[in-house]
Formats: structure tokens, sequence, C-alpha cells
């Protein structure tokens, strides 16, 4: 078995945790900052059999990656193997032009920032701690640092917003020229603090979403941007710049590509099987130092399960998925009537979602799968 060549890195501190995030987080705490480093280089180590000598994506997700501690983040970066492409999450509050060049000298070359909005009084919804002023700093420091492949984070669907607010935002967005884009329907789970006081105006903006997801296509791709992937867009290839600016990651889980999840509640699928870390720092930590990774397998990866997750995620992006190879996994009269509702398109060769099933999305393909 050939190994795999995506590598994501979960680094979990954060200044704070935001009402609406599910995400496995850790506030604070720099005094573990490098710690938690070690454990990561450790796990890295044990499980660099499975890697290919020659990595395409690593992925640095949290958390708030650029919240850890300086020193800490740089020892992990120079000690990472090199790949194509080496994404970096970033709030925009943490990005200075300090750190910008530490990112820059360390082979990182794209940055994911979470704007997610540029209205202050949306942002406070959020309880996110960064203004749309510090979104734009952020993007000139990443600029004068040499960096040409930026995406921005958004979210709709925020309580107290409005179809003019989205617009405003997209506007915003598009001024800084970002090489993608990633925008988002909120989802806020139920149980949350975020659910409890904001109960009754998620419920109004469940209503509003197709609208929403109409004006940022709408907007995006009269801006030129290639809307690739259900919530994700890329500034088009073109003579002036050639490059494929997809989000490269990210295409591997869509395409059903193997990768390998170091840190806590990172998951892994290689081989056909499919396993998560601990989501428990000092659990993590401590059994990294008895050189054990502390994970639990979540399945086996069959035939059945591999066809379905292709149709699952594939039917997300842009360029039809191909039949051969799904005999039997879909289901012939919920095909028809997809197709007759205006959800779905095929040929004899292959099947695609309309831009209505697009937005609709898992339902309609939860529907194909026999």
């Amino acid at each position: 078995m050939s190994g795999v060549r995506h590598l994501y890195v979960h680094l979990p501190f954060c200044a704070h945790r935001c009402g609406y995030c599910d995400f496995v987080t850790v506030v604070g705490r720099p005094g573990e900052h490098d710690a938690y480093v070690d454990a990561l280089l450790s796990e890295l180590e044990l499980e660099a059999g499975l890697l290919d000598g020659e990595l395409d994506t690593i992925f640095l997700g949290g958390g708030t990656p650029t919240f850890t501690e300086k020193g800490a983040l740089e020892r992990l970066l120079a000690a990472l193997p090199p790949a194509r492409e080496v994404t970096v999450e970033a709030n925009p509050e943490t990005v200075t032009p300090e750190l910008a060049a530490l990112l820059s000298r360390n082979r990182v070359n794209r940055v994911s920032l979470g704007a997610q909005s540029f209205n202050t009084a949306l942002l406070d919804v959020l309880e996110r701690r960064a203004s749309g002023d510090d979104v734009r700093r952020a993007v000139d420091a990443l600029r004068n640092a040499g960096f040409d492949n930026i995406n921005l984070d958004l979210i709709y669907g925020i309580p107290g917003q409005g179809a003019a607010d989205l617009e405003r935002d997209l506007a915003e967005a598009l001024t800084l020229e970002p090489e993608h884009l990633s925008c988002y329907e909120l989802e806020a789970k139920p149980g949350t603090r975020f659910t409890h006081a904001h109960g009754a105006e998620l419920e109004r903006q469940a209503e509003a979403m197709e609208e929403y997801f109409e004006r940022v296509v709408e907007q995006l791709t009269a801006a030129g941007y290639r809307w690739y992937e259900t919530a994700n867009f890329c500034r088009a290839s073109g003579e002036a710049d050639a490059r494929d600016l997809r989000a490269h990651h990210n295409l591997a889980y869509w395409e059903g590509r193997g990768y390998l999840g170091l840190g806590i509640g990172a998951v892994s699928t290689v081989g056909g099987r499919r396993w998560r870390n601990t989501p428990r720092l000092a659990v993590y930590v401590a059994a990294l130092r008895d050189g054990v990774v502390p994970a639990r397998e979540l399945e086996t990866i069959d035939e059945g399960t591999r066809v379905r997750e292709q149709v699952m995620l594939g039917l997300r992006l842009d360029e039809p998925l191909a039949l051969a190879g799904l005999e039997g996994a879909l289901d012939d009269a919920a095909l028809r009537r997809l197709t007759g509702l205006g959800l779905v398109r095929h040929d004899e060769r292959t099947i695609a979602l309309t831009r209505r099933g697009r937005f609709l999305g898992g339902g309609v393909t939860a529907d194909l799968l026999t």
C-alpha cells in the first residue's frame, strides 16, 4: 500500500470559544502549547510510515492555529515534511506582520482567514473578537509577506442578518481580492448556549437560507469566481494566473483520498480504516509521552461504505460524478423522481446535482442512495 499524501494537524488552542463552535478546542493554556507540540511531533514520528515520501497537502486547523505560542508554532512548522500546499487557519486578530513572516519563512503558502462577517453587530452575535478592520489588516500583512493564496471564510444565516447585510459582506470581501472564498450556512447545534440564546431568530433565518445561498452564488460567480464546491469558490484560472486555486486539502476529502490526522480529536482515513484520536488534551499528551497514539477505531470502510461516501461527497463538486463503479448504489426510482423535480441531472455516463440540488445537498444524495 502506498502512503497517503494528505496530512491534517489539529492545533486546538483559542483565546476564547465562540458560542456556535463545536470543534475540539482548548481555551488559553499557553503553558501547555510546547508540550502539545512535543506530542504532535511524537505522533508524526510514530505514524510516519503511513505517509508517502512526498506530500500534496498539509492543513493546520483548529482551534486557532495562530493563537499557538509563536515559538511552539514555528518549531512545529519547521519539523513538518514539505508539501505542495501548506495551509494554516488564522483568526484575523492574530495576524501581525511578524506572524505573517513566521508563516512565510516556514513554507506555509496558503492562509485561511476566519473573517465570518465585516458587520460589527453580527460579529458580536457570533462572539467573534476580530473586526472588519482586523480582516483588512491581516490581508495586508499577509500580502506584504508575499502570500498570494488567501482564503476568507464567511458565514450567512447569522441572527439579525438580512440579505442586504450579506450582500455588503460579500462586496467587502471582494474588495480584498482573495484567491478563495468559503461561504457557510451557520450551523448551531441543538442544546448549545448559542441556540438557547438565539433559537427563535435561528428558526426565522432557516427560512431565508435558500435566498442567502442564491445571493452568494450570484454575487461571487458574477465577480469571476468558480463555484467548484457547494460552499467554496476560487478565482478562476486564466491568462493572468493559470494556477488551480481550489483548496486541494479539502478536495482530497471530497474526492475520497486517504489522509492522516494528528492531534486531539483528529480523524484519519488510511487503507480502508478510519480512526479518531482522543479529544482530551491531557490524555493525548500523556499517551504520546509513553509512545502510544491514543486513538480508537471508528470503522472499517468496506466497498459499500466507500461508494456511498463517494456519492455523498463527490456530488458536492461542480464536475459531474462518473456513474461507472456506482452500479447498485443508486435508487433508480429516486433518481427519476429527483430528476423530475429538477434536483439532479444525468446522462448515460455521469450524474450531477442542479443548482437547487446543491443547496439541498445531503438530503438529495441521501435519497439517491439505496
